[in-house]
């Protein structure tokens, strides 16, 4: 993996709104927040092409790759294979002098550090170097406990969901004034803005005025956010930013991973909506719908573990997507090496070609 200089962002710049000329993929654009006071559709702008020339020598993603294929097959036996050697932590305060984060895992670590890499020309984010394939070493920010969520669907199925609230008879959500006569999955008039405040137990929506009003942010750091988007079909995603120590706002935590993301596949989803059929995803709904079936993941204090299954599927999914966002095909972990002492080394080296 290619290590991320502590120089890695330039000065911030936005780029203009694009032509759409396909409607189905998403790909690198800016947002605008709606002011404070407006009650209607926030202006976000998206820019939706997936480059000409990737068009033409790359297969859309489909549903048959993702169920039933030899690379699946070659991943799930990967996954067998190596988590006995796999850690849920890593400890690493204890072996690395002065550490005192976590790590995340290898895909979802890479897919973010590729985000992250294709969008500092339009935001600054946190991350200073990359020193192995599951760690991101990233300036220490003071984070803002909001989370801004962008959505582009009506869809969801947690009670903060769009598609929730908005079948519950919501039409003001976070600011944003929703139409009458929207169906599931179908796709906004405009994208919207639906912050969260970052709660104990779960994320609360707030408004804009209310993010400001409620101190979580200044009216001046609120109104200095951009964004980006690309994928499948990015339907919703998050972000979260923080203040460095010399008060710049940083992209931080990921970006446009599974986790903080959803992710349809683009050209099967205007004939299965026309059909009054879920959209083709590609994300974690599946295990979220899991959850929902046996218990209540807001209230329980202990929650079941899914099955093993299910648990390797949302493995492959990650990759899978990973892959087909990259165009390039996930090296799957090693089992050569203890995992701690592999990070641990490489860690220990970063932090002191840092100090």
């Amino acid at each position: 993996m290619a290590q991320y200089a502590p120089t890695l962002n330039p000065p911030k710049t936005l780029i203009p709104k694009l032509p759409n000329p396909n409607p189905s993929f998403s790909s690198i654009s800016t947002f605008r927040t709606p002011k404070p006071k407006s009650k209607n559709f926030s202006t976000i702008s998206m820019s939706v092409t997936a480059g000409q020339n990737q068009q033409q020598h790359q297969k859309p993603p489909s549903l048959d790759v993702l169920i039933n294929s030899a690379r699946k097959e070659e991943v799930i036996g990967a996954i067998k294979n190596s988590s006995s050697h796999c850690l849920s932590e890593t400890n690493l305060h204890l072996t690395v002098p002065g550490l005192k984060s976590k790590t995340r895992g290898k895909v979802l670590n890479e897919t973010s550090l590729w985000w992250f890499d294709k969008t500092q020309h339009i935001t600054s984010n946190a991350v200073v170097l990359a020193p192995d394939e599951n760690v991101t070493i990233a300036k220490k920010c003071s984070v803002f406990p909001v989370e801004f969520v962008v959505r582009g669907f009506v869809t969801g199925s947690t009670d903060t969901s769009l598609w929730t609230v908005y079948n519950n008879g919501v039409r003001n959500y976070c600011g944003n004034a929703l139409p009458d006569g929207l169906a599931k999955s179908q796709k906004l008039p405009a994208n919207i803005l639906t912050p969260t405040t970052k709660a104990a137990d779960h994320d609360v929506p707030v408004t804009p005025d209310e993010i400001v009003e409620c101190g979580l942010m200044t009216q001046a750091e609120y109104d200095e956010r951009v964004a980006l988007e690309h994928g499948l079909i990015l339907v919703d995603t998050k972000y979260e930013f923080g203040k460095g120590k010399d008060g710049s706002i940083l992209l931080i935590d990921e970006v446009h991973t599974p986790d903080s993301s959803r992710y349809w596949i683009a050209h099967t989803y205007e004939e299965r909506f026309k059909n009054g059929l879920e959209p083709e995803n590609v994300d974690k709904e599946f295990l979220r719908l899991w959850f929902k079936d046996h218990c209540n993941p807001y209230e329980d204090e202990v929650l079941p573990d899914a099955p093993e299954e299910l648990v390797r599927e949302l493995s492959w999914r990650y990759i899978f997507l990973y892959e087909t966002i990259t165009k390039s095909e996930f090296k799957l972990p090693s089992t050569e090496e203890p995992i701690h002492d592999r990070i641990s080394r490489n860690v220990a080296r970063a932090l002191s070609s840092l100090t």
